[in-house]
């Protein structure tokens, strides 16, 4: 479940056609949908944008899913640490993922508040983790995860993100490169649509093995993410 909206500006993101605009849904509307969907599924994945912004809405969505017996993951980028613990302290979810933004990303996904939403990124990832963290060794979150997109630039904050929280599970997810995003001066969509695939031809995400590289690094096992192979499991005991 995609759910509108997000204060960052990554310039690799997937689903940067709902960072902005309208498109007001009732939860109750929404519910009906997950209900009519719940004997053929198990679980619910609250995504976006920024599921988390929208914490009043997110919070009983995940509260009616719990109580038609659905599990609950929710996606985030960490950065609304008091949504998290709403649905941590009433047991909402069973799955959270933590989208770790690295500084390398700065000039794409600050602007326009720059420093002033840095700052507070910053301090709330800090406490998003935190509190997975204490709420996974009580018991009280089965699957607690961080994924960070990988790009050339930004290995060295993997190694340091990854060392900050050696026991928390860890995804490398292959990224694209940054590509310019439709702002609102775009008059012809089909030259942007191919500037945009001329430059993702340009700049080639990073191969498997080039991420095998840098897991090698951790010293710890991951998890690689590649639109290539899927998901594998980077075992580090393999290679000892």
């Amino acid at each position: 479940m995609f759910l509108r909206g997000c204060p960052l500006r990554c310039s690799y993101c997937q689903n940067e056609a709902i960072q902005t605009g309208e498109d007001f849904r009732d939860t109750g509307e929404i519910m009906d949908m997950i209900r009519t969907s719940a004997p053929f599924i198990s679980g619910v994945m609250f995504s976006g944008g920024e599921p988390a912004a929208q914490k009043n809405a997110l919070v009983a969505l995940a509260r009616d899913a719990k109580n038609i017996g659905l599990l609950v993951g929710i996606q985030t980028s960490g950065l609304f640490s008091d949504t998290l613990d709403n649905l941590i302290r009433e047991r909402l979810a069973d799955k959270i993922a933590i989208d770790y933004k690295t500084r390398w990303e700065e000039p794409g996904v600050w602007e326009p508040e720059c420093a002033l939403l840095r700052g507070k990124y910053e301090r709330n990832i800090k406490k998003s983790i935190a509190l997975c963290k204490k709420a996974s060794a009580e018991g009280r979150l089965a699957e607690f995860e961080i994924v960070i997109t990988v790009f050339r630039e930004n290995e060295q904050y993997i190694r340091k993100i990854s060392d900050e929280n050696p026991d928390v599970p860890l995804v490398l997810q292959q990224g694209e490169y940054k590509i310019p995003m439709v702002t609102a001066d775009v008059v012809n969509m089909t030259e942007y649509i191919s500037r945009k695939q001329n430059l993702i031809q340009q700049y080639t995400p990073m191969t498997l093995e080039e991420i095998e590289r840098i897991a090698e690094t951790l010293k710890r096992d991951v998890r690689i993410r590649t639109r290539q192979t899927g998901e594998i499991l980077f075992n580090r005991r393999f290679l000892l």
